[in-house]
């Protein structure tokens, strides 16, 4: 099998806005799907920026074809970043390579469904 790899760019997710209304993006990338929330996921688009409170980037990704929900917790692997852009770039750059690392795997779900 060929391997091309198909990085996500970091504009391909929201911008930080998104997550302050605590709301997830989900997302999938060629077997791999993918899970990014602020921590704790609370509404804090409208409160002034010294009263948001420490929060983190969770990311969450699983292999195709389920959604969250139903797919097993064992399945899942985690990672936390900053977040501010540094963190968000970070995050970015840690998906390409869980995607680069096990593309045998992300190709293998792709090829069942």
């Amino acid at each position: 099998m060929e391997r091309k790899i198909v990085r996500i760019e970091n504009k391909d997710s929201y911008g930080i806005s998104w997550y302050e209304h605590a709301q997830p993006y989900l997302g999938s990338h060629l077997g791999m799907r993918f899970r990014i929330a602020r921590n704790p996921m609370e509404d804090v688009a409208l409160k002034p920026a010294d009263q948001k409170g420490e929060a983190v980037f969770e990311i969450i990704i699983w292999p195709e074809p389920f959604c969250f929900e139903k797919t097993p917790e064992e399945q899942k692997t985690r990672a936390e970043f900053p977040f501010d852009e540094e963190g968000k770039t970070a995050m970015i750059e840690w998906l390409n390579e869980q995607y680069e690392q096990r593309f045998h795997e992300w190709e293998a779900v792709r090829a069942k469904h």
